[in-house]
This record gives C-alpha cells, sequence and structure tokens, in this order.
C-alpha cells in the first residue's frame, strides 16, 4: 500500500512539473536545432520590428523592445493564472526611445538604453543606458547608470553575471572617421555602484563593429553582434568562450542556421539553459541552447 501511495505521488509530482512547464515561454512549442519565430502573431507581429528581449529567471515574465515608426518601446507580459497576460507597453515616451530590456541578477533593477538626455544635456543625442527600480505597482521613472558607464557616446545592450558584472558595449574610442567602431566591456559592481569599465581583449574586440553582448552568468562564454568582412549580412552572432587561465578564445562566427543575410543581433540565452534567444529580419528567434556546444 505504502509503495503504490509513493508511485502515486511520484507520477501527481511529474505531472504538476510537466503541465508548469508547458505553461512556460507564452506556451510556445518548443524549437529544435534549427530556429524559429517566437510566438508570432503575439509577440513578433508582421508589421512590427521586435528587439531586446528577456524572460525573468523563472520565465514567468517576459520584457522585449519594439520599433514603432522609428520610436522604440518596452513591452511587457507575465503568466497570470494558467494565462499569458496581453503584451502591455510599460516604458516609452513620446520623444524619446527605450529598447533593449536587461534584469539585474536580483530581477530589482530593469535596465535598457535610451536617447533620453541628462537633466543638465537636453540637447543629448547619444544613447545612455538607464535603468528603474522594482516597485510595488510596476517600475520608477528612469535612473542613468552612471559615469562609469555612460559617456558622450553611444552605450549599447547590456547583461550580467551572476555576481552583477555588467557587459555593455560602446563606441566611446572610436574616431570621427570611423564612429561606428564600438567595442566590448565589462563593469564590476561594487557597494558603491558601477566601478571603471575595462575593454575586452582583442580577441574579442576589433577595429569594427562589436555590440549587442550576452554573458553567460557564471561568465563561462559571451554571445554578440559583429559587421565583420567574412559576415554572411548586415551583422552576424559571434561567440567566445574563456578558457581556464581566465583569457577568451577568439571570436568565430557562428554560421548557419543562426546568421543569414540579414541582420542577427540581441542574443539572450534563458536562465535555466534552455534557449537561446535573438533577433532576425526585425522578429525574435529562438532555438534550442544545444546549438552553442557545437562552437566549444
Amino acid at each position: 500500500m505504502m509503495k503504490r501511495l509513493i508511485l502515486l505521488i511520484l507520477l501527481f509530482s511529474i505531472y504538476t512539473l510537466q503541465a508548469q512547464e508547458s505553461l512556460l515561454y507564452l506556451k510556445q512549442k518548443a524549437p529544435s536545432m534549427t530556429p524559429e519565430v517566437f510566438a508570432p502573431g503575439t509577440i513578433s507581429m508582421e508589421n512590427e520590428y521586435e528587439f531586446g528581449s528577456v524572460f525573468s529567471k523563472e520565465g514567468t515574465e517576459f520584457f522585449y523592445g519594439v520599433d514603432i515608426g522609428g520610436r522604440s518601446i518596452i513591452r511587457h507580459t507575465r503568466l497570470e493564472n494558467d494565462s499569458w497576460t496581453l503584451p502591455k507597453t510599460i516604458i516609452s515616451h513620446d520623444q524619446y526611445g527605450f529598447n533593449d530590456p536587461f534584469l539585474s541578477p536580483d530581477e530589482e533593477e530593469l535596465y535598457y538604453i535610451s536617447d533620453m538626455p541628462l537633466q543638465a544635456k537636453r540637447d543629448q543625442k547619444n544613447h545612455d543606458i538607464w535603468y528603474s527600480k522594482k516597485e510595488k505597482n510596476g517600475w520608477s521613472k528612469p535612473i542613468n547608470a552612471g559615469k562609469n558607464i555612460n559617456t558622450d557616446k553611444n552605450e549599447y545592450y547590456m547583461s550580467f553575471t551572476k555576481n552583477g558584472t555588467m557587459y555593455f558595449s560602446s563606441n566611446k574610442e572610436a574616431d570621427k572617421n570611423n564612429t561606428n567602431n564600438f567595442d566590448i566591456y565589462a563593469s564590476k559592481r561594487g557597494q558603491n555602484g558601477f566601478q571603471e569599465a575595462i575593454r575586452l581583449p582583442d580577441a574579442i574586440n576589433t577595429l569594427a563593429y562589436e555590440a549587442d553582448v550576452f554573458v553567460a552568468p557564471d561568465e563561462s562564454y559571451i554571445i554578440f553582434c559583429a559587421n565583420r568582412k567574412e559576415g554572411l549580412g548586415r551583422g552576424d552572432l559571434y561567440i567566445s568562450f574563456k578558457k581556464d587561465n581566465g583569457t577568451w578564445t577568439k571570436s568565430k562566427n557562428m554560421g548557419a542556421p543562426i546568421n543569414t543575410k540579414n541582420h542577427e543581433l540581441c542574443p539572450f540565452v534563458t536562465q535555466d539553459g534552455n534557449y537561446l534567444f535573438y533577433t532576425s529580419n526585425k522578429d525574435i528567434y529562438w532555438v534550442s541552447a544545444k546549438i552553442l556546444d557545437q562552437y566549444r
């Protein structure tokens, strides 16, 4: 009798777990090693440009950027009572754009980029990294990430290690003849905020465009967008792994089927390590993260 009861409890637990998993990722059928458009008709819309997406740790909240008529906004949907809410705009402005959302490791802060000027520089045209703090009924007003992150040039797309180090890109060292020379930087976070950002080595950065960097929480690899001569399109995804001695492997183009003649950008790997998300051809795609093993 006891064995039968234990078996029934085990079966019920498995059933409950499977039922919960089926609700995640907007109830979409999991992709294989072939990239697929994510949630067509709900997230990836025919007449919109979606990019810069991130799921919460539990996979029950989804944030993403949308470009509408040249102005970007941030939308959000969440799992409530076994259903996903309709995507809702949570951060927007009638003059300035907001995009590339990413959650802090504790998920108490939502980071993004914006061309919104600082109070003292109302003529600012460049992009800075900003964030909002989680509040009872939403998110706070934008807070600038500070001078160790932002400059009078452009700062793009950020992601975090589990200890709070921010990876991001900037063209602060670009000269006037090559303003598209973005490089990837890392800034550790201390008690007094973000520390001075350090440029990643030449195994990652070149005189070309390197941006939109996703760093694994354990800092074991990074994926980023680059525009190089050997590329397949306007921008490709590249990958690099951290070696045991702390250095990085020379970044390599991820090739087909990830990269195409279109622009691939905004990579993100879910916290459970199961899926790689990115943007291509103005839609959000996802693919099994097992595809990363072939690059190691």
